[in-house]
């Protein structure tokens, strides 16, 4: 190579490098005008997208010896006692539960349902209530000191230990005060949104058709859970994942139960390869599967900011939190369609929290999320507090309308259409 050559391509990385300093520092820069101006933007609403308490395992892993769940980890702490009733999306009678019914054929020893609030999960919803307060009613008078039916939406999905904790939470929050009936509406199974549902995209169903079965033949997957299974003498024959030990193992720990040692000892490669079964689930972050999973709450975010930002009435006006009562397997696909999750199965009681502000002298808006109290760089913002149209356009690459889920669910492929 020719010494002007040499000389060209070092000139060539020298500008690179010079463009992005140059890039870096205007980031620098607007990152700290944003920081600067912060005193000066209006917070105007807050969405909480939440995972419920602490709670029984939803199955036990089939071994000899098992943790005894007893019923005093059931009782309600005073302080989160908090009436409210439960209606459709309509304001009808409430949905019948066919998880409920499914959750009812497991008693676990000791005698205590399966997949139930504990004591535990709802002092942790209370603790989260009690954070959101000092957030939004004592840090900058955002939220009414007391529960209003104008100011707070309440959805939840239609499963008791995410209606109670939802109860907790406002009981957290609002310190038991009210102003008016607490209601939380939710819908039929069948077409709730506020978890991946295979019972109504049927494309969702045929894409995972087989994946559960054939995750375990993964390697390194199917090598840890053989050995985690010899190590704990289950038979072969016996129905186990990794997402089975890992929700006993996560149970047992936060009610300071006694665990299999070989649980314990292997707790780490359990939770990894239960993140690693999740993303191959999810076809590693697919945009069609992530959008079939999760493109519908996205939506909803996506209103609530449209209609804050241009209230079509003095209700939609009033409207100033609302609240998503969630699970684990909402928050992961979430996360993964904002660019920010951290390989870490959510903890219980964690929540995204989206907060939408408008700078009182520009009138431009703002998005700022934040993740178990933490705040996020979402992909393709250049700052935390991220400039809206950045936000909704991070959104929209996966936010469907009902419409469109519609229309992606019922697509189908050839080898679909012959089965």
């Amino acid at each position: 190579m020719g010494i002007w050559a040499r000389v060209s391509i070092l000139g060539t990385l020298a500008f690179c490098v010079h463009q992005k300093r140059v890039a870096l520092a205007e980031l620098r820069r607007e990152k700290t005008q944003y920081s600067s101006d912060r005193h000066q933007l209006e917070l105007k609403l807050v969405q909480v997208i939440f995972r419920h308490g602490a709670r029984t395992p939803l199955r036990p892993i089939p071994k000899a010896e098992q943790v005894e769940w007893h019923p005093t980890l059931l009782e309600v702490p005073a302080q989160t006692q908090f009436d409210y009733t439960v209606t459709d999306l309509s304001g009808g009678p409430k949905p019948h539960s066919p998880y409920e019914d499914q959750y009812k054929k497991t008693t676990l020893k000791g005698g205590v349902i399966a997949g139930q609030l504990t004591k535990v999960g709802m002092q942790q919803m209370f603790e989260l209530g009690e954070r959101l307060r000092r957030s939004y009613v004592e840090k900058i008078n955002f939220l009414s000191p007391v529960f209003k039916p104008s100011e707070v939406f309440v959805r939840s999905t239609n499963i008791v230990r995410n209606l109670e904790s939802t109860r907790c939470l406002l009981a957290g929050l609002f310190q038991q005060h009210k102003e008016g009936p607490i209601t939380i509406v939710t819908d039929e199974a069948s077409t709730e949104i506020l978890y991946p549902n295979y019972q109504n995209c049927q494309r969702l169903k045929h894409l995972s058709r087989g994946k559960m079965e054939s995750v375990l033949l993964q390697p390194g997957i199917s090598d840890d859970l053989k050995m985690i299974r010899e190590e704990m003498g289950i038979d072969s024959e016996k129905p186990v994942d990794f997402f089975l030990l890992l929700d006993n193992i996560f149970a047992e720990q936060i009610h300071d139960l006694p665990s299999c040692p070989v649980l314990k000892n292997f707790l780490k490669t359990i939770e990894r390869r239960s993140i690693d079964s999740m993303i191959y689930l999810l076809e590693h972050n697919s945009r069609e599967v992530l959008q079939m999973c999760v493109g519908p709450l996205l939506y909803a975010v996506h209103e609530n900011i449209m209609k804050a930002i241009d209230p079509s009435s003095p209700a939609t006006e009033a409207r100033k939190l609302i609240l998503y009562a969630a699970h684990d397997v909402t928050l992961i696909p979430l996360l993964m369609a904002l660019g920010i999750f951290d390989h870490k199965w959510p903890p219980y009681a964690a929540d995204v929290t989206v907060e939408l502000y408008q700078h009182q002298q520009s009138k431009e808006w703002f998005a700022h999320l934040s993740y178990h109290g933490e705040e996020q760089l979402v992909r393709g913002c250049r700052a935390e507090l991220c400039p809206l149209e950045e936000f909704l356009n991070a959104l929209s690459h996966y936010a469907v309308s009902p419409e469109e889920y519609s229309v992606l669910c019922s697509q189908m492929d050839k080898n679909q259409t012959n089965s």
